[in-house]
């Protein structure tokens, strides 16, 4: 199933970038105030329940995850994937104590999606 190192390689950091999109909707499920408090203002002013807004991104965030596993048209989801990641980021600058690490892990989607296409079996 792994013919090279470089093919272990690629399918570790779909699975670390995977994860950090795994880890947060299924986490919201039990604790969801940790997780509401970082939409931006403009985007919690919406006339949507919190919860709704919340479990719906964690919807979005589960068929990145997948997607990326999968590695098909991998360009794709890994440039939404680290798009957001930095959006989050900006929006909450005050948090980058805790954030700093969206960087990193939006800059491995980001390798994801610049790799060359024959590396990605």
């Amino acid at each position: 199933m792994f013919s090279s190192p470089e093919t272990i390689g690629h399918l570790l950091l779909r699975v670390g970038v995977a994860f950090s999109f795994l880890y947060p909707p299924i986490n919201a499920f039990s604790d969801p105030n940790s997780w509401i408090g970082y939409f931006p203002s403009f985007v919690s002013s919406l006339p949507v329940e919190p919860m709704l807004l919340l479990h719906g991104f964690g919807v979005l965030e589960m068929v990145i995850a997948v997607w990326i596993l999968s590695g098909w048209k991998i360009r794709i989801p890994s440039i939404v994937a680290a798009v957001l990641l930095i959006t989050i980021v900006v929006f909450n600058g005050a948090q980058f104590p805790i954030l700093f690490r969206d960087v990193s892990i939006a800059l491995a989607a980001l390798t994801l999606a610049f790799l060359p296409k024959s590396t990605h079996a």
